[in-house]
């Protein structure tokens, strides 16, 4: 395993995102990812496992402690209040990438119910 290259997209969304909320964030991206991740407090949620089971795309659970101890470019006030990080999206996809690098920033569903952003980094 160790040494493979992985793209994730990492997730953060609200309690009434959709899939296709999740689905139209991802393609803002224009990233085609090989995992997908979002905190632990989320990754359980039916519209976050719908979605992976849509995509087949294997689920990273970030513990929320660790996401918060990641500094994200992006500084939302509100995600910063209800989650203790800049970005959820962004923690989660740099920690699901054990500590790679965010290629992509954060962007924003039509819907504004998801963010998506894209980290690279490697199996361990």
């Amino acid at each position: 395993m160790g040494g493979h290259v992985v793209i994730v997209a990492g997730f953060g969304f609200r309690k009434a995102a959709t899939v296709d909320s999740l689905a139209d964030a991802l393609a803002r991206t224009g990233a085609h990812p090989t995992h997908i991740a979002t905190l632990q407090s989320k990754a359980r949620t039916g519209v976050f496992r719908a979605f992976a089971r849509a995509r087949s795309l294997p689920v990273i659970e970030v513990p929320d402690e660790q996401a918060q101890m990641i500094d994200t470019p992006t500084k939302s006030a509100s995600s910063l209040a209800a989650k203790g990080t800049g970005s959820v999206a962004e923690a989660a996809a740099i920690a699901a990438c054990f500590g790679g690098t965010l290629i992509a920033k954060r962007f924003i569903s039509n819907d504004q119910m998801a963010t998506c952003a894209i980290a690279k980094g490697s199996e361990t």
